[in-house]
């Protein structure tokens, strides 16, 4: 019997004898062994009875006199890569602690030596990079010679794996695993350029994990900037975030802002940069490079360099945090699942909390009682201020919250201005600016809906309404909504509604009240009127905080149909008051001031006299929408008084064109004597209409007369 068929048949023999006898076996393989101590099939089956048996020690022992004794088996590869993938993977189950105790009880050099040798044999780039980065944690001596070069080998393979994404699995290990691992290697000398680039990938990785929209992104082309805008009308059904190659629990990443802080302070550390060397927060952070952007123009050389990156990333990090801190609290369907929609976006708009008292009347206040009311020939027509005046350009500004549907109010516009701050500063210098853009280029920020929503905001802050509504026409497209999404309470489409608000603003403010119109109109056509009372009690909430403010404010309003309605109607309002009231006759847009001024009455009080003063001036007035949409009992018996002759006999030209259904009240003050029967009539059947809803009334006005109204101005 030759020597091969003598180690076949005791193999054999053993395998025989495990189930019954185990003992047996092992001393039929330990007695093969003796005599064949180079024949690997004896010592595997040695070995694969250990294993099976789940005896750490033993097995191992045998694992390491097979990789030392047979390095070129590939049975022994194609176990250690079975024991490698239990010590890369979450699972817990007991063969996969068994393997990982097995590997645990090798003398740490052959550790060492098995990892690397398992890193030659891979062939994919993540799992080698696994492979090797098991090395680096367990043998942090190994980070010198490995470290640098696996980076970069991660950092290559994002690049010619051609993945559209920061967020990857390729930059996950590179940015949450191996970068920590060989910035706070302090045997290593690493550039500062390394360093910083670096610190550039890790940014751009924490943000686009933070940032991540609903999923899958919709992606258009738009004009400005060559860029495009990623849509977040998909929204996701749930929490769960995985990463393309890797598990659901290593595609967990926890604290990404804090852990972005940490290794700024670690490369601040390594690259010099001035000021403390921990960075204990971005507020701090922003302070440090407020004060070194001072000595700047100064600075010569490498020193100026040095300086420049430090502002530049820190600047820019602050930037990015803070200006999604606040979109995510003013539009949080774009980062949260379906239950932010409850929240709706909000929308930064003028505020108009003026719209009704800026008029000052010649002689001061004047009761709503016309028997107190004197006429004056020749009276002064006065402006509202927010009319004439360009509004202000982005100085002292303040932007107005209902504290009470915005609970977060203060800490959302403390980020809002932060932002506007690090924006600011990184526009201060040519050199800041030209670095600063470079970052975005390679980060094609110009893809970010939530950055533009941001900007957006920060550019009507400062006044340049021209500006944002180029931004704002883009926006517009990329939010439309998609079909068959809708949400039970009409709140998508509210979100989508967001920028045409916003762009009636920006031409309001611009004084293109055709324009604001149209868009108003645009966005009023997809509402449903809410109950007036609870509307009345939202806008009570809202006058109390902002009854002192001037005309150039802003307010943050939220997206639903509550306040947008409302909004809308005193933004027409707003429109109509210069036209209404000019030294040239126009009694349609006269009307529909008083139209509108029936909305949160008596807010509108003063401004209604004036136009009823202007009535009497000019001794007529006509407006044939009269009985449609004017339902307010104070207006009526004012309109009924001056058809009397103690109100000056003025001829009232209101009836409409259509019939109107005939029921008998009496209207105070003597409307029956003395006046044509149709007008007293109307004027009684009116009468019957005062308990309407007045926002449904005032709905049907916006959807009714959409294109006299927009036809009525210039």
């Amino acid at each position: 019997m030759s020597a091969q068929k003598d180690c076949e048949f005791l193999v054999k023999r053993a395998r025989e004898l495990v189930p019954d006898d185990p003992c047996a076996a092992k001393a039929w393989l330990i007695t093969a062994r003796t005599l064949y101590p180079a024949d690997f099939n004896i010592q595997y089956e040695m070995y694969i009875i250990e294993r099976n048996a789940e005896r750490t020690a033993c097995a191992g022992r045998l694992l390491y006199d097979m990789f030392i004794n047979f390095p070129d088996q590939p049975i022994v590869w194609r176990e250690i890569s079975v024991i490698t993938s239990a010590l890369r993977s979450d699972s817990q189950d007991k063969h996969s602690q068994f393997l990982r105790g097995l590997f645990e009880t090798l003398p740490g050099r052959v550790q060492c030596e098995m990892l690397l040798k398992a890193t030659e044999q891979c062939f994919n780039t993540l799992e080698k990079a696994e492979m090797l980065l098991l090395l680096l944690k367990r043998f942090p001596e190994s980070v010198v010679q490995h470290g640098v070069s696996l980076g970069e080998t991660l950092l290559e393979a994002e690049v010619s794996e051609n993945v559209e994404t920061p967020v990857n699995c390729f930059r996950k290990l590179f940015v949450c695993d191996v970068l920590p691992l060989v910035i706070n290697n302090m045997d290593m000398r690493l550039p500062a350029s390394l360093l910083q680039k670096y610190i550039l990938k890790a940014a751009e990785f924490y943000i686009g994990y933070v940032t991540r929209g609903p999923s899958p992104d919709i992606q258009i082309h738009g004009s400005q900037e060559g860029g495009s805008l990623k849509s977040p009308s998909v929204s996701r059904s749930s929490q769960r975030y995985i990463i393309d190659g890797l598990s659901e629990k290593s595609s967990l990443v926890a604290e990404p802002w804090e852990r972005l802080l940490d290794i700024v302070a670690v490369v601040g550390a390594r690259c010099e940069w001035q000021g403390d060397k921990g960075q204990r927060s971005y507020v701090d952070m922003l302070q440090r490079v407020k004060e070194l952007c001072r000595y700047l123009p100064g600075l010569e050389g490498d020193t100026r360099s040095r300086c420049c990156s430090q502002v530049v990333i820190c600047a820019a990090l602050v930037l990015f945090r803070n200006a999604f801190l606040y979109v995510s609290a003013v539009q949080p369907a774009l980062f949260q699942g379906v239950n932010a929609l409850s929240l709706g976006p909000w929308i930064l708009v003028e505020d108009l909390s003026s719209v009704y008292n800026d008029v000052e009347l010649e002689r001061g206040v004047v009761k709503h009682a016309h028997k107190k009311r004197k006429m004056a020939d020749g009276r002064e027509k006065t402006m509202s201020s927010d009319d004439e005046e360009g509004f202000g350009k982005g100085r002292g500004r303040h932007i107005i919250v209902n504290k009470t549907e915005m609970p977060s109010w203060s800490e959302t516009l403390e980020s809002f201005y932060t932002a506007r701050e690090s924006w600011d500063l990184l526009h201060s210098h040519d050199g800041l600016e030209t670095e600063f853009k470079k970052i975005c280029a390679s980060w094609k920020t110009d893809s970010w809906l939530w950055f533009r929503i941001f900007l957006t905001d920060m550019i009507i802050y400062q006044g340049q309404y021209r500006r944002a509504l180029s931004s704002l026409h883009q926006m517009a497209a990329v939010q439309q909504p998609q079909p068959g999404q809708q949400s039970p309470s009409g709140q998508t489409s509210l979100e989508h509604h967001r920028a045409l608000i916003q762009q009636a603003s920006c031409h309001y403010a611009l004084g293109e009240y055709r324009m604001a119109c149209e868009k108003l109109l645009d966005v009023v056509s997809g509402l449903v009127p809410p109950n007036q009372e609870s509307s009345r009690s939202c806008e009570d909430q809202g006058r109390v905080k902002s009854k002192l403010r001037k005309g150039n404010d802003l307010r943050l309003l939220p997206c639903t149909s509550k306040a947008v309605l409302p909004f809308c109607l005193q933004l027409m309002l707003a429109c109509f008051k210069l036209r209404a009231f000019t030294d040239n006759r126009d009694d349609l847009s006269l009307g529909h001031v008083v139209v509108l001024l029936q909305h949160d009455w008596p807010q509108g009080e003063l401004l209604f006299l004036k136009a009823v003063d202007k009535i009497c001036q000019q001794g007529s007035f006509q407006y044939e929408n009269f009985f449609n949409y004017v339902t307010n009992i104070d207006m009526l018996e004012e309109f009924a008084y001056l058809r009397t002759p103690e109100g000056g006999r003025i001829q009232l030209e209101l009836l409409p064109n259509q019939g109107m259904l005939i029921k008998h009240h009496t209207v105070t003050r003597g409307i029956t004597k003395g006046v044509k029967e149709d007008f007293r009539l109307a004027m009684e059947r009116q009468v019957s209409r005062c308990g309407e809803n007045l926002l449904n009334v005032l709905h049907r006005f916006c959807i009714n007369e959409k294109i006299i109204i927009i036809q009525s101005l210039p």
